[in-house]
């Protein structure tokens, strides 16, 4: 379990294929606190420690996660968001996030306002990818608030407005028009809309 609140991001030192699967080396301020089977999220992605070394550590990505995610875009020097799983006894500072990729995004705008950005992104909509206003979204690991969602066919639409902070300390501040992000979308409401498939056809 994450809150979506960025520790640091990281530095792809080296990537290495065995199979379908693709290990990951990465360098960060937070690598040499890792421990060997612990869960750390990468861009929003919860993936397993399985080895480090002084200033890095490996996560493994299987084939199914890289179908979800954005990870199988990542090259050498690609920066990544990185959170440590919560502990009980932390602060909730974001929102509930499970670290499980629901799908991709594409950035489709970046606006800069006044002190602030504004990235617009489209995803491929279905009944469980609920957004709301003023809700809560998971983007690339970040915990954000939700801006004008709107739903067009079969496609998804909405912004979220980024702070200097979040820009300089994750890597909001590489997105282009066209980057690949992932989403995880709030779990509350996900549960609410399987609720209502199972129970508004007549279920019990």
């Amino acid at each position: 379990m994450f809150t979506g609140i960025i520790e640091s991001f990281g530095s792809v030192k080296k990537i290495r294929q065995d199979g379908d699967n693709l290990h990951f080396t990465i360098a960060s301020g937070i690598s040499d606190q890792l421990k060997i089977d612990q869960s750390v999220a990468h861009n929003g992605v919860c993936l397993t420690v399985v080895q480090t070394s002084p200033g890095t550590h490996t996560v493994t990505a299987i084939s199914e996660t890289l179908k979800r995610s954005n990870l199988g875009t990542l090259v050498t020097g690609s920066l990544v968001n990185l959170e440590r799983a919560m502990r009980p006894d932390t602060r909730l500072d974001g929102h509930i996030v499970q670290g499980h990729v629901d799908t991709v995004g594409t950035c489709t705008g970046i606006q800069q306002l006044d002190g602030s950005w504004l990235f617009s992104f489209e995803y491929p909509l279905t009944p469980e990818r609920l957004l709301v206003d003023k809700g809560s979204v998971c983007v690339n690991g970040v915990s954000l608030t939700v801006v004008s969602p709107s739903e067009n066919g079969a496609r998804g639409t909405f912004s979220v407005a980024i702070i200097p902070y979040t820009y300089e300390h994750t890597n909001f501040h590489q997105l282009q028009i066209g980057s690949i992000v992932n989403l995880e979308f709030d779990v509350i409401g996900k549960y609410v809309s399987k609720y209502m498939q199972v129970f508004g056809k007549g279920g019990r």
